[in-house]
């Protein structure tokens, strides 16, 4: 099918994936299987903004292309696993399946994951642990002395 015979729903699907990075095969694989509709990978190159192809896209087609670029790059909140807790549940339910399969090796490195997990290993966070002594401004001026 043509890109110029899809419903404006179809079209408005295609921008979006476009703009999420998707390339123009998963999204004609994504639209066949959402929608039902056979779309060749040119046919939906012709709604990204950044291509040859899409030069003559709608105005409209273009601005609905940078605002959900601009939300996807800007909203982690709606990626589950940028979410710590999501990241260990996802490891707790791979370690069952795991340690019913009998497989050690795995259990025992998902688990080496888990505590970099919780220890904050894939973050810039630093942690410093002082045990520093408080002196009181008199014992300073004393050691002065």
């Amino acid at each position: 099918m043509s890109a110029n015979g899809l419903p404006d729903e179809v079209k408005r699907f295609v921008v979006q994936q476009l703009a999420m990075f998707e390339t123009p095969s998963e999204v004609a694989r994504s639209v066949k299987d959402e929608f039902g509709i056979e779309v060749s990978r040119q046919a939906v190159e012709a709604y990204d903004p950044g291509k040859r192809a899409g030069a003559a896209l709608s105005e409209e087609f273009r601005e609905l292309f940078r605002s959900t670029r601009e939300t996807f790059l800007t909203d982690t909140a709606a990626i589950g696993v940028s979410h710590k807790v999501v990241r260990l549940r996802t490891l707790a339910r791979m370690i069952e399946k795991a340690e019913g399969r009998g497989n050690a090796v795995l259990v025992a490195n998902l688990l080496v994951q888990v505590a970099k997990e919780m220890g904050d290993a894939y973050t810039n966070r630093q942690r410093i642990d002082a045990n520093v002594a408080v002196r009181s401004h008199e014992d300073a001026l004393r050691d002065l002395e």
